[in-house]
């Protein structure tokens, strides 16, 4: 089944498009992984995803329906950042969060809701804290307590916007292959993005990759290559495998702050 569709879908602000004529599926259990220079709208894609930003042309379907804001079908990890210290809250009570949706406050304590936020935060390997406060805990850590509050209502789409920022490479080879055991045991479609294509490069099944308005799709063998890197961004860029790894060089500086394409 398609958890995530775009047809000939375009995206924007005020006019002016970020990129457009995207049309690619996602399947239940799919890992796709979404790469591109700051500025080429990746954390846009999941805007329009999410409900939170329209397309400026054609559709998204999430699980057959158009995106709306608050979706229990989809969980969202946003980028990641260091909780406050003092922040009153304890790892369980933000997962809780997950559950309680708009409500506000942290929700009435029952067996059930307690059950599976034990439940949640034991699948990713989160339940030994998780009466701690969240400030004190490490960034990999806190990183768990947000994947589990994004899977506390079960969804079908699990999206996690650069979750691998600021972490080591212990911490980050954790993070992924977590992700990768949600999609694998509960056949949730993953979309990923990410600015190292290395640290989920033994689980991604596709690439989505943005760049000055463009894109290519295809496995990692079909878009990472010196080829289509240099087409898609109209300069020579070349990219190397060494050791296990994917090495991209010259990558145009200005792409980082692409100016975004007029619509039409």
């Amino acid at each position: 089944m398609d958890v995530l569709k775009f047809d000939d879908a375009a995206f924007g602000y005020g006019g002016r498009r970020l990129w457009g004529g995207l049309t690619m599926d996602l399947r239940a259990g799919e890992f796709l992984a979404i790469l591109g220079a700051n500025g080429s709208g990746k954390t846009s894609l999941l805007k329009a995803v999410l409900g939170l930003h329209p397309l400026m042309s054609g559709t998204i379907r999430v699980a057959g329906a158009p995106p709306r804001r608050g979706s229990a079908q989809i969980g969202y990890v946003p980028q990641q950042r260091r909780i406050d210290t003092l922040t009153p809250l304890r790892a369980r009570d933000v997962v809780g969060q997950g559950l309680d949706g708009h409500r506000w406050g942290i929700g009435r304590p029952d067996r059930a809701r307690r059950r599976r936020i034990d439940e949640v935060l034991g699948s990713v390997g989160a339940f030994e804290f998780a009466d701690r406060p969240i400030g004190v805990l490490s960034g990999g850590e806190q990183q768990r307590v947000r994947i589990a509050q994004a899977l506390a209502a079960d969804p079908e789409l699990l999206m996690c916007d650069e979750p691998l920022l600021s972490l080591d490479l212990n911490s980050q080879r954790a993070i992924s292959g977590l992700v990768d055991r949600r999609r694998r045991t509960h056949d949730t479609a993953i979309v990923f993005v990410t600015h190292d294509i290395n640290p989920v490069l033994p689980y991604v099944d596709r690439v989505l990759y943005l760049a000055d308005g463009r894109f290519r799709t295809g496995t990692v063998d079909e878009v990472m290559t010196s080829s289509t890197l240099t087409d898609l961004y109209r300069s020579p860029v070349e990219v190397v495998r060494s050791g296990g790894r994917v090495l991209v060089a010259g990558i145009p500086e200005d792409t980082h702050h692409a100016p975004v394409q007029r619509a039409g």
